[in-house]
């Protein structure tokens, strides 16, 4: 009789959800996901950050309101894939108009997969004197036409899962509170 392979030992799978950070350019949402990823060390996370993605999901896409709700919905499709094979699936992008963040939440809903939307929220004030990649500098040289939160609109959230006040509130303690709500979600 022929042997077979011990098969390997099965660990608990997983539940995965998607988290979307949403907020101004240099609100912190990029920072919190990556703090949050490492708090979690050992577990399967994924950051999909906005400004890694658009280059390579919407190379073609400008800044309209139709190419920026494509580009949503397409990092979106991404995250609900990921989050339906149990990974927790961390998403900073902008994501500046209500009903394109309210179609990613209904096709969470569809799947059955866990969303929670997070408002990163900062005054554009803080935001611009933070200015990591230079956009509000850019904005007001002249340089750079359509910044969110400048001279673009953003729809803050009415009723998002969470709101990390990261202009008063330091990483440490954003990431806390956003390891308490996926604990009282049953995701962590």
């Amino acid at each position: 009789m022929p042997k077979t392979a011990p098969r390997p030992p099965t660990t608990p799978r997983q539940e995965g959800a998607t988290v979307w950070l949403t907020g101004l350019p240099s609100s912190g949402k990029t920072t919190v996901a990556t703090a949050l990823e490492r708090r979690l060390a050992g577990r399967r996370v994924q950051i999909l950050d906005g400004d890694e993605l658009r280059p390579v999901l919407s190379p073609g896409l400008g800044f309209s309101r139709q190419d920026r709700h494509a580009n949503v919905q397409r990092v979106g499709l991404v995250a609900d894939l990921l989050s339906r094979h149990g990974v927790l699936t961390l998403v900073p992008v902008i994501a500046p108009y209500a009903d394109a963040r309210t179609a990613v939440r209904e096709r969470h809903e569809r799947s059955g997969t866990p969303y929670l939307e997070v408002h990163v929220a900062a005054p554009v004030e803080v935001c611009a004197g933070r200015d990591v990649k230079g956009l509000y500098a850019g904005q007001r040289a002249g340089k750079v036409r359509g910044l969110t939160g400048a001279d673009d609109p953003y729809e803050v959230p009415e009723a998002p899962d969470l709101v990390l006040d990261t202009h008063c509130q330091s990483v440490d303690e954003s990431v806390a509170a956003l390891c308490g709500l996926l604990t009282t979600r049953g995701l962590i």
